[in-house]
């Protein structure tokens, strides 16, 4: 598996691109998913796109896992939807919306930073791309994670220029 941002592009948001071994970890964790993950997005895929989460292949492949392994679902399905979606992601994306929309992600700043410079790379075509990230974020501790420099700052639309 390669990282969309790659390792250069890592260090170009102001952040030292994470720890090899680290990053080593994510990737192992991410690879003891990947079959049931591909397996049951592939069947989602063929399936009814209208049936109820908790009863697609992907709802009871999310309900089977304890949190380290939702945890490491979330980092795969993230990474699977930057690098591929350009491809019929929609079952993909459905999963990730639901696992960001769980309380209590757990992600730590290193994981979410690596996922918000996944998402940045990969540009505006991944319109989901900073939906875990920025959930996962949100339950960092008050400055445990710079986003500035990985997501740029929007203007406030409630502001006149």
């Amino acid at each position: 598996m390669v990282s969309v941002a790659g390792r250069a592009a890592a260090s170009r948001d102001g952040h030292p691109p994470p720890d090899e071994v680290a990053v080593q970890r994510f990737y192992d964790r991410m690879r003891a998913v990947a079959p049931a993950a591909v397996g049951a997005i592939e069947r989602d895929r063929a399936g009814d796109p209208g049936r109820a989460f908790g009863d697609t292949a992907c709802g009871r492949l999310l309900r089977s896992l304890d949190r380290d392994g939702a945890r490491a679902l979330g980092m795969w399905v993230h990474h699977w939807c930057m690098r591929f979606y350009d491809d019929d992601t929609r079952a993909a994306l459905r999963l990730l919306r639901e696992i960001a929309g769980r309380p209590a992600l757990g992600w730590t700043a290193d994981e979410v930073h690596w996922m918000l410079r996944e998402s940045r790379t990969a540009g505006p075509a991944a319109d989901a791309r900073f939906t875990l990230p920025l959930a996962a974020a949100a339950e960092l501790a008050p400055g445990a994670l710079r986003i500035d420099a990985v997501v740029p700052r929007q203007p406030d639309p409630t502001q006149r220029a």
